[in-house]
């Protein structure tokens, strides 16, 4: 039985070495995605916000890009 521990212990390392790396690469392929939509979410507001300034514009307000920043 004590041939056993070792080689269970060492498995349990193993095993417990390789969840971990399945975590991490999870963990990294969710930050990657989360950045990726942040990005777009980003360029989205900003065109959002040149075609609120564009229709203001039309509409002849004096509201300029530099007014909505403030």
């Amino acid at each position: 039985m004590a041939d056993n521990d070792p080689r269970s212990a060492q498995e349990l390392s193993q095993f417990a070495e390789n969840l971990l790396q399945q975590l991490q690469e999870n963990f990294q392929a969710l930050t990657e995605k989360l950045t990726l939509r942040m990005k777009e979410m980003g360029e989205r507001i900003d065109d959002l916000e040149k075609h609120v300034t564009d229709l203001m514009a039309q509409a002849g307000t004096e509201n300029t890009n530099e007014d909505l920043m403030h």
